[in-house]
């Protein structure tokens, strides 16, 4: 019987003709061959060089400026009495954030409690420094001897075993300690409560299921995660404080403002004393900040998967390292290279 022809085998093809790839078309191979071109860009070009050039004309009239007198600021920035105020201005800044803090973790943990007279009190606590200017606060701290000429410690509605005449006992630095730590305490007390509240209610109820005790827990669990949310807004507390400081000047206190203002109030040098204080605080800010990137990065461990990215100065080494090996090849010693 014939076999149909639209049903009849193909003829075979050779071994070798079938095991071989197709060959690629010649649009195909252009493709493959071709060099990626990264899409161009000018704006990002034409907007570096307006930002360049406008940071060069900033220079340029810092720099030839004569009204600035830069060498007036040059004798006057290591004086005795700028170096005196600059460190009455680092101590009140470590002073009053370090009470601050203190104070303002009690405040915390009264708001997160349970008990709602405590819960109460440290909202209005914290409601009532916000609200009011810190120039305020001090100033009627100042003049607190108006409103209390005494204060006594006793039994409420009885005798008094221990009386002090205001006068006497708030001067213009305990003012300026009193005032600057209460008020930073108000903030405190939110950026705590907010790293607190930032941790996994899950990781404490399984901790507690585990039998840990609250302390430990506390120590063990909430702080350290906690840490991640509260150093970036404590450093910006940090460098506000710092510059902060500036206002208890109005209180005769001798920081560093006060310092180089009692300089020009005699010499009438007020833009170079002014750059003295300008450039110190910048100084004391960009360690501040450094020191900031740090502890940031230490509490940030464990974060990601991926690791902390390299440092700056990790960086600059690696660079280093990339040069140094690209002109050791380029001069053909291999061994320089592979090092």
């Amino acid at each position: 019987m014939a076999t149909p022809p639209d049903v009849l085998p193909a003829p075979a093809r050779p071994l070798a003709e079938a095991a071989a790839p197709p060959s690629a078309t010649a649009p195909d191979a252009a493709a493959a061959t071709a060099r990626i071109v990264p899409r161009r860009r000018p704006g990002q070009w034409v907007s570096a060089a307006v930002a360049l050039l406008l940071f060069a004309m900033v220079v340029n009239s810092l720099a030839r400026n004569k009204a600035f007198q830069w060498d007036v600021v040059a004798d006057w920035f290591t004086a005795a009495s700028v170096m005196n105020g600059l460190t009455l201005t680092l101590w009140l800044t470590g002073v009053t954030l370090g009470l601050g803090f203190l104070l303002g973790t009690v405040l915390a943990t009264m708001r997160l409690s349970a008990n709602p007279v405590l819960r109460t009190l440290s909202w209005v606590y914290i409601w009532i420094f916000r609200s009011t200017p810190a120039l305020v606060q001090l100033l009627l701290f100042f003049n607190i001897g108006a409103l209390y000429p005494t204060l006594g410690l006793g039994i409420p509605f009885g005798p008094e075993f221990l009386t002090v005449r205001t006068v006497n006992l708030f001067g213009p630095t305990l003012t300026a300690v009193v005032g600057l730590t209460l008020l930073e305490a108000a903030y405190a007390a939110e950026v705590v409560r907010g790293g607190i509240l930032s941790v996994d209610r899950g990781q404490v109820e399984a901790a507690a299921a585990l039998g840990i005790g609250r302390w430990r827990v506390l120590r063990r669990i909430v702080v350290p995660q906690a840490m991640r949310s509260i150093v970036p807004t404590a450093g910006n507390m940090l460098i506000g404080a710092l510059k902060g400081t500036s206002i208890i000047s109005v209180l005769a206190v001798s920081d560093l403002l006060y310092s180089v203002q009692l300089v020009y109030l005699q010499s009438y040098q007020v833009i170079p004393m002014l750059m003295v204080a300008t450039i110190w605080y910048i100084v004391i800010t960009t360690v501040l900040s450094v020191g900031q990137y740090y502890v940031e990065r230490h509490y940030a461990k464990g974060a990601t998967r991926e690791g902390l990215p390299p440092t700056p100065l990790q960086k600059a080494r690696a660079a280093y390292r990339r040069l140094r090996a690209a002109a050791s090849a380029s001069a053909g010693l291999p061994g320089e290279a592979g090092r």
